[in-house]
């Protein structure tokens, strides 16, 4: 094996070694390099003539210049280089090339891919304002329709006649609905979050004292108002309904009962005012839903959607459609006017009893809550469950949806209070209450600004910033129903005491 020189690349003539380094040297360049830097040239260590130690060898046989050559020699020499040279430039041509369709195709998958999820995104976006404005188009669980149902009408002399066939969901009465939502959402949008003027400031609420109490509504035999509710229209119009299976409308200015209407056979749970009739219905464990007249005072419709007792009752923004909940783990939606059920519906996947039902303020969608403390939103239209909300512990008491179409407030038998964003499906806030608080009712005032929650005792939530600007523990009992005046310049509320109070400056 030949020697060659670290700094020429050579075959030295007189060969010598660092021992800074261990590197072979010619000794002529070495000594001139040490002379000039006093360094190893290889790690730059001090180095000095004197430590440089020559090695002996047998005189090498230097390869002969190539101009000591003959002249075809030379060319020949040029020729090979050249072709080496022209072979190299030829593969970097072929790499490059192939570089370029690579990034080619890696620019327009990269751009595929920019497509998908811009559409995607579009697609997310879109699916979310369809919830919000009550457009839900695919369902998560596929319901079990009821079989035909029953409902009565009461014929001629009060006494009810069976309507024995079920009309369902025709598409005059979808496009109602649909007509409706769109009118109420067109409204909504137009209000967008202005406040209205005469709406009562936080700071005047907090200062709400009780004005009035009247406590012989219902009778005292059997005690308890387990339902309240205001004619929409008119919010001086008070309408309850009883442990003792009466409902009772009563005038709030002239602090007198208007009528009081009989015909249930168990307590009533459930009571709502006509916005523009002067119609109410009620629902109770016997298991009807009933329709009475207030001028007339008596009950001019009874509804049997139901098997078991009716937990839930909602009136649909047309005024003409009632929703229902049931334990038998139905839902039903009953026409007014006929009394007969258009559409009876369970998630058989669930298996477990209806607690409470609520209508979207546009009327396309609503929910239900149920025994094992889920919060269930359905698209009316399809007769799907488009949602779930779970995180309750316990049996779902209470749900109310805000004038504002976005949010959802909850609550169950686990002293929590949970609000949902219907846009982002999500809970977005838990106000966790005293322990054993106990949740009957749920109400947002007409603008969406407070939230009134009525239980072992009553508050009032701002909305957004959820702080309580009121709290009232007047009932001697459980309160049953809270509800909002116009413009929330006057709350009221009813309880186990019997009592139907009223709160205002």
């Amino acid at each position: 094996m030949s020697l060659v020189c670290a700094i020429s690349n050579e075959v030295p003539e007189h060969p010598c070694v660092s021992p800074v380094s261990n590197q072979v040297f010619e000794r002529r360049l070495i000594e001139k390099y040490i002379a000039e830097n006093g360094a190893d040239p290889i790690n730059g260590q001090p180095l000095s003539e004197e430590q440089l130690i020559d090695i002996k060898v047998s005189h090498p046989i230097r390869p002969k210049p190539p101009s000591a050559t003959s002249i075809p020699a030379i060319l020949k020499s040029l020729q090979d280089e050249w072709d080496a040279v022209m072979l190299h430039s030829f593969t970097l041509r072929q790499q490059l090339q192939t570089t370029r369709q690579e990034l080619s195709h890696a620019l327009y998958q990269h751009d595929a891919a920019c497509r998908v999820i811009a559409r995607l995104t579009k697609e997310v976006t879109a699916a979310r304002e369809a919830l919000a404005t009550l457009k839900p188009q695919a369902g998560l669980v596929a319901p079990q329709a009821a079989p035909a149902s029953q409902p009565a009408v009461v014929g001629v002399g009060g006494e009810p006649m069976e309507v024995s066939e079920q009309v369902g969901m025709t598409p005059e009465i979808i496009q109602k609905l649909q007509d409706k939502a769109t009118v109420l959402t067109t409204e909504r949008k137009k209000r967008g979050k202005t406040v209205p003027e005469e709406l009562v400031r936080a700071e005047d609420l907090s200062k709400y004292r009780q004005v009035a109490s009247h406590a012989g509504l219902h009778s005292a035999s059997v005690p308890g108002i387990l339902a309240l509710d205001l004619c929409p229209s008119d919010t001086n119009k008070v309408l309850t309904g009883g442990a003792d299976k009466n409902v009772v409308v009563f005038d709030r200015r002239e602090e007198q009962i208007v009528a009081t209407l009989k015909g249930h056979t168990k307590k009533v749970t459930s009571v709502i005012y006509h916005p523009s009739q002067s119609v109410v219905f009620s629902a109770s464990p016997d298991s009807t839903i009933r329709v009475w007249s207030i001028s007339a005072g008596n009950c001019v419709q009874v509804v049997r959607a139901h098997e078991a007792g009716v937990t839930g009752l909602s009136l649909h923004a047309t005024g003409d459609y009632l929703l229902s909940s049931s334990e038998d783990q139905y839902w039903a939606f009953s026409d007014v006017q006929t009394g007969r059920v258009l559409t009876k519906v369970t998630d058989e996947t669930a298996g477990c009893a209806l607690t409470c039902a609520q209508f979207h303020p546009d009327g396309l969608i609503f929910g239900t809550g149920t025994a094992d403390s889920q919060i269930k939103i359905w698209d009316l239209k399809e007769r799907t469950n488009v949602a779930n909300f779970p995180g309750h512990s316990g049996p779902v008491t209470a749900i109310a949806f805000s004038e504002n179409g976005y949010y959802l407030a909850t609550g169950a038998q686990d002293s929590s209070l949970k609000l949902w964003d219907l846009r982002k499906l999500k809970n977005f806030k838990t106000i966790t209450l005293d322990n054993n608080y106990e949740v009957k009712s749920l109400v947002f005032d007409q603008s969406g600004t407070y939230l009134a929650v009525g239980g072992s005792d009553i508050r009032v939530y701002i909305c957004k910033q959820w702080s309580e600007v009121l709290n009232f523990t007047d009932h001697t009992g459980l309160v049953t129903g809270v509800a909002f005046g116009e413009h929330a310049q006057f709350l009221s509320s009813t309880g186990m005491d019997r009592s139907l109070k009223f709160y205002s400056l």
